[in-house]
């Protein structure tokens, strides 16, 4: 049964886990920054997707071809009276058909990595197909036309169709070259075999623009193989902030069950300790003063005093341990009524001026008469004051000064500040002090050492009540603590609220 206890505590403090899980995200993200600044990206890792979305176009813009292969068989045969036209039409369309069987068949079979090439080179044997088709257009005659007219019919179809498979086709690789590399040939032998000039120049004015697309559809290829690389990097990036978000929520969520976890044992141990330290300084106290009879021994004296001294001073360290744990844990509730600064400040003063008076400690006030109290935690207020003070006594020598101060702050709030002309702390063992279990380098070398628990206290209090904690100091110059009250605790007596009526009528008699 111990065992399991231990087991299931030991799960929710330490993730045996998840060091195996930080060194996997930090390997994929290190993998990916690579990929991003190598400046190129693996064109094969894209190719089925590539593959995919240009099925996708040519079966999308099925319907493209066939009305474009009808009409211009329609104008053509219109204008030459001839039916090879559409004979021709009928021999582009069931080429067409080929093409869409086989991009259904390629979206139906479902593309793999593996197949990838083969499904590429069946797909550009296609558009060879169509090709031959455009070729055998190419090579059509008419005895009725004059040649110009016949060569410009034939050149703008050619460079519809040639547009038209150039944006269809740009996600296929040189697939426009090789669609009208047909006719390209078909073309120059015609213009050979003639040796018409008009026949040369359109022949040549024909491949340089097959070229041209061709350059302009590979272009394209680049940029959408560009676009898909970045669109996957986005979505690895994407993947490893939801496996760190993830990581930092479990992270967060065990760190506030150990937090919880420490609350419920201090809460637990606070009771385990106090009572026994309760019954220690009770009857080191009886002892102390000679309660059921004289101690012979004067030694055994001292010893008492020194248990009691002792139990105060741990008594007062676990006080402040559960204060300040309750702080962080958010549990520090405030109990808030109408307090005046400076009867507090009187009340802490009288609390240590007999520690003041051991040492030859004048402490001297400057209170700005006719305070109006504020809206705070009496208990926290006092603790406050009273901490400041403690360790100003603590660390001024013996003669020293301490000068206590309240008073207004220009923004309304009311200010105590506490200034002593003790060692001072350097300036940069301020952030120290300040924070838990923090001490300088005079409190550590000082006789009467702290648990470096007061300040963060007092921090954290005036933290509660809104307000504001400075500590100013310098080597062997002393030190200054103010502690600052906002405006809005400051309970000011209003103006009683007058009738309208009244308002009114005295408006009219002014008037």
């Amino acid at each position: 049964m111990s065992t399991g206890v231990s087991t299931s505590t030991d799960k929710i403090i330490v993730d045996r886990s998840r060091s195996h899980r930080n060194k996997a995200v930090s390997k994929a993200v290190r993998k990916t920054r690579e990929r991003l600044q190598s400046g190129h990206s693996p064109t094969h890792a894209f190719d089925r997707d590539m593959l995919m979305m240009h099925v996708n176009a040519i079966l999308q813009s099925a319907s493209v071809t066939p009305i474009f292969v009808i009409t211009i068989a329609a104008i053509g045969g219109y204008f030459t009276r001839d039916a090879q036209f559409f004979l021709w039409a009928l021999l582009t369309l069931s080429a067409h058909a080929v093409n869409m069987l086989l991009g259904r068949r390629a979206r139906k079979h479902e593309i793999t990595v593996e197949s990838t090439r083969k499904w590429r080179g069946i797909l550009v044997l296609g558009q060879v197909m169509i090709g031959c088709c455009w070729a055998v257009f190419a090579l059509q005659e008419c005895a009725n036309c004059s040649p110009e007219s016949f060569i410009l019919y034939k050149g703008a179809t050619l460079l519809i169709a040639l547009s038209l498979t150039a944006m269809s086709n740009f996600m296929l690789p040189r697939a426009v070259l090789m669609a009208f590399a047909p006719a390209i040939v078909a073309l120059a032998i015609k213009a050979t075999v003639s040796r018409d000039l008009l026949e040369l120049s359109f022949t040549a004015v024909f491949a340089v623009t097959v070229v041209f697309f061709s350059y302009v559809a590979d272009r394209l290829f680049q940029s959408n193989l560009k676009i898909l690389f970045f669109q996957s990097e986005k979505d690895d990036l994407i993947a490893e902030l939801e496996v760190a978000k993830s990581m930092s929520d479990e992270a967060r969520r065990r760190a506030e069950e150990a937090n919880l976890a420490k609350s419920r044992f201090l809460a637990s141990m606070s009771h385990e300790l106090r009572t026994p330290l309760n019954a220690i300084l009770g009857f080191s106290e009886v002892m102390s003063a000679e309660v059921m009879g004289p101690l012979n021994n004067p030694t055994y004296k001292e010893y008492t005093g020194d248990i009691h001294r002792s139990g105060q001073h741990l008594l007062n360290l676990i006080n402040e341990i559960l204060d300040l744990s309750r702080i962080e844990a958010g549990k520090y509730e405030l109990s808030e009524e109408s307090v005046s600064v400076l009867d507090i400040a009187e009340d802490c003063i009288g609390m240590v001026q007999l520690r003041a008076r051991d040492k030859n400690i004048s402490i001297s006030e400057q209170f700005e008469p006719e305070l109006p109290a504020v809206w705070v935690d009496e208990k926290s207020m006092r603790q406050v004051v009273l901490n400041l003070l403690s360790n100003a006594v603590k660390f001024t020598p013996k003669g020293g000064e301490i000068r206590v101060k309240v008073g207004w702050t220009a923004g309304g709030g009311q200010y105590i500040s506490i200034k002593d002309n003790g060692p001072g702390i350097p300036e940069e063992e301020i952030p120290v002090v300040l924070s838990a279990f923090g001490q300088g380098s005079i409190a550590i070398k000082s006789a009467e050492q702290g648990t470096g628990l007061g300040l963060p206290i007092v921090q954290a209090i005036l933290a509660k009540h809104d307000g504001q904690f400075v500590l100013k100091s310098k080597l062997r110059e002393g030190t200054e603590a103010i502690a600052i009250l906002p405006a809005k605790r400051v309970l000011q007596s209003l103006p009683a609220v007058e009738d309208a009526h009244a308002v009114e009528r005295r408006r009219r008699s002014f008037a």
